[in-house]
């Protein structure tokens, strides 16, 4: 459905740095890069998710608003959990099942440096 996704951060050094590590761990590399953005794609092809320096940036903390990416499998979810805690997220719902949505759904929530809520879900058929 979607084929990109562009998120506002306030410093793209420290933001690049880290999704480079969270969505390394879900097996997606840098794509392209111009001044002030950079973006990320799958191995596999898919979305892309861009990030774009804003200057005066401001979020609001849960305001509904989250990325949710797919993950290979459970262990991938646990990987980019432990990758964006040590790359500084805020932990917004450890890795674990979520029957409240499916009884197969296993994902894992933080907060970017920025705010974002970024999501790795494996949701198997």
């Amino acid at each position: 459905m979607f084929h990109h996704v562009s998120i506002g951060v306030s410093d793209l050094a420290q933001s690049a740095a880290f999704y480079d590590a969270v969505l390394g761990a879900l097996g997606h590399g840098r794509y392209l890069e111009k001044p002030g953005s950079i973006s990320w794609k799958p191995a596999a092809g898919g979305a892309v998710l861009w990030i774009n320096q804003r200057d005066g940036l401001t979020t609001t903390a849960d305001n509904g608003n989250h990325i949710a990416l797919q993950a290979q499998d459970n262990d991938a979810v646990d990987r980019f959990y432990a990758a964006a805690i040590a790359a500084g997220a805020v932990d917004d719902g450890a890795p674990g099942f979520r029957p409240e949505y499916r009884d197969t759904y296993y994902g894992a929530f933080v907060l970017d440096p920025d705010g974002h809520k970024i999501e790795a879900v494996h949701l198997p058929a």
